[in-house]
């Protein structure tokens, strides 16, 4: 068994899109819904990672990956990053109208990046056994658009595509993504492996 480490539907739809054929049971935490979550408390993505797969791969004593991942916006300095998941709102509609407020006084383009961070770590060391970091640069749209994705996915345009991630299906997505780039480098990392 591979526990893939989050609970978040849309990850794990890109997730199993890109691990499919990994030879390897995948599980997502809501197979274990007694598992206490672990404190973010890593400066990075990186950090947030490492920490979730050695708390999961410690708990339930299986391989584990976890990942992280924020939206990086320079003209906020770099927010909301690794904080991405926990920036106010009680929706992402909130959140993006928070977003949008305090981008008004920066002129556009509002350069941005999605950042993301994979971590497999194997019962019983916590060292990690495989990292990366993947980015894909955009910009923040000037309004929401677009029905796919999840997150931030609607207010990321991406030039190549002229469009948001929003507008994209998954496939045309996770080409070019940062969750898409982090796992097809652990996917072919894995596949190498001897079993």
């Amino acid at each position: 068994m591979l526990l893939v480490a989050t609970t978040n539907p849309g990850k794990i739809r890109e997730i199993r899109a890109v691990l499919d054929g990994v030879p390897f049971r995948l599980a997502v935490l809501s197979d274990f819904p007694s598992v206490p979550e672990p404190e973010e408390t890593g400066r990075t993505c990186a950090d947030n990672a490492l920490l979730k797969a050695r708390h999961y791969a410690a708990t339930l004593g299986s391989p584990t990956v976890a990942e992280d991942s924020g939206l990086e916006i320079d003209a906020l300095g770099g927010r909301p990053g690794v904080a991405s998941a926990r920036y106010p709102g009680a929706t992402y509609a909130d959140q993006f109208a928070g977003l949008y407020r305090e981008l008004a006084p920066h002129p556009r383009p509002w350069r941005a990046r999605f950042v993301g961070a994979v971590a497999f770590v194997e019962p019983p060391s916590p060292a990690p056994v495989f990292t990366c970091v993947a980015t894909v640069e955009g910009e923040i749209a000037p309004v929401p658009r677009g029905q796919y994705g999840f997150g931030y996915d609607a207010i990321f345009y991406y030039p190549p595509y002229g469009s948001t991630f929003g507008e994209v299906e998954d496939a045309k997505k996770l080409a070019v993504a940062h969750r898409g780039q982090a796992f097809r480098q652990f996917r072919d990392w894995l596949m190498q492996q001897p079993r």
